[in-house]
């Protein structure tokens, strides 16, 4: 779950390609894609806090997504796709993230793959599989492996036998992969250089578990991926994404990064909704309070505003990455002379925001707790899920290393983990 590399992309397939004139039409646009997102975030909504309570998985969740646009909603025009921004898929994160967390955090592996079609419509990889994913087809993978000496490292190998080649490995953080159609997995080949496969989902000596066992996040079904001899034939590998171009490599941390980020501000939205709820449906105002209800209490109408406010803040940093993001995409997809500005730009602004955003959530999701009494605590209301899923979160993307990068480059213009396109 933390950490989400560049996910790999496969070199150009011997199947033919899907062009735009062959590609389905999507069934939405983006207009009626972004109308339709609060009827699908309610439909998420039903359920979560029984879900997350109980351990379900929502499987059901991600048949109905499929059908939505919102998964589709990246897909450049030229590819037959609504033509959605950066910014549109981030807001289509938060709006799932405050109706269910885990759900908007499983589609991470997806969202990356189309952010990767955006970047280059007239790739091979994107002409290949832009119709799949109009068709609904789902991606994810995992490239994370645990027991490593220090994270980022890879152990998992892939050998040539023959034509094709054998998958050997133990993956985690699989985040999403369990609901996904393609699952991408990255390795080492013989001569010891990265390299990473995409291959249908179900694929023989793939084993995805859900054992996830953090404190949060619990329904993102980020468990363990097992590769056991896994057969992939040669045009299911290749280069990792963004390795021709640093830009898209920095470009592709920060979607990744504010990925995570967006789905926090959802979780602040889920605090300020559960709180105006809950005050005007089911808490007493305290014995000592001067009102008769809690709705009229001074000290729960400064609870819910701080709350308000902290939801507003971050929704705000967040569009602002987001905008920097479609700034940065359109200079890659021009070649913008001032393309190295614009990116730097942008991650800057990122590394802001994400500094500061994990404090704001987890001070609105412990204000929850604010406007009732011991009855906000009962494990029914699952109110402490917001906390536990905020923190977890954070644990991907420490704000104390973000405060020291950008402290560092501010004192020394020093810009390592800026340049390399660093996931943290």
């Amino acid at each position: 779950m933390p950490t989400e590399l560049l996910e790999p992309v496969p070199a150009a397939s011997a199947a033919a390609p899907v062009t735009p004139d062959s590609a389905p039409a999507p069934r939405l646009s983006r207009e009626e894609i972004l109308a339709g997102l609060p009827a699908v975030a309610a439909r998420v909504a039903e359920g979560a806090a029984e879900r997350e309570r109980e351990g379900r998985l929502p499987h059901e969740l991600f048949r109905y997504l499929r059908t939505t646009g919102i998964t589709w909603l990246r897909v450049p025009q030229s590819l037959g796709g609504p033509g959605g921004s950066t910014s549109d898929q981030i807001e289509v994160t938060c709006a799932i993230a405050a109706a269910d967390s885990g759900v908007a955090h499983a589609l991470r592996g997806h969202f990356g793959f189309l952010e990767s079609i955006g970047l280059d419509p007239d790739g091979d990889t994107s002409r290949q599989f832009a119709g799949e994913v109009l068709a609904g087809k789902l991606f994810g993978g995992a490239n994370m492996e645990i027991g490593t000496p220090r994270p980022n490292m890879i152990r998992t190998t892939l050998h040539r036998e023959g034509d094709h080649y054998r998958l050997n490995g133990h993956k985690y953080y699989a985040t999403g992969a369990i609901f996904a159609d393609y699952t991408s997995f990255s390795a080492v080949d013989e001569e010891g250089k990265p390299t990473g496969v995409l291959i249908p989902a179900g694929r023989e000596g793939v084993e995805i578990r859900d054992d996830w066992d953090g404190m949060g996040q619990r329904l993102s079904a980020s468990g363990s991926v097992f590769l056991n001899n896994v057969r992939v034939e040669a045009h299911e590998v290749g280069a990792r994404r963004g390795a021709g171009s640093p830009f898209v490599k920095r470009h592709g941390a920060v979607r990744a990064q504010l990925h995570l980020y967006a789905v926090v501000a959802g979780i602040a939205r889920n605090v300020l909704s559960d709180a105006i709820a809950y005050v005007r449906g089911q808490a007493r105002s305290a014995k000592h309070s001067a009102s008769a209800t809690a709705g009229g209490d001074h000290f729960v109408q400064l609870a819910v505003g701080e709350i308000a406010a902290l939801s507003h803040t971050i929704d705000a940093l967040v569009a602002e990455t987001a905008r920097g993001l479609d700034a940065s995409a359109a200079a890659i997809l021009s070649n913008a002379a001032d393309i190295e500005d614009v990116v730097f730009a942008m991650q800057l602004a990122n590394s802001k925001g994400q500094f500061m955003i994990g404090k704001l959530a987890l001070r609105a999701a412990e204000l929850l707790f604010d406007t009732g009494g011991g009855s906000a605590t009962a494990r029914g209301r699952n109110f402490d899920r917001h906390w536990r899923n905020v923190r977890t979160l954070c644990n991907h993307n420490p704000a104390s290393l973000r405060g020291r990068v950008l402290g560092d480059y501010y004192l020394n213009g020093v810009r390592d983990d800026f340049d390399e396109g660093r996931v943290f």
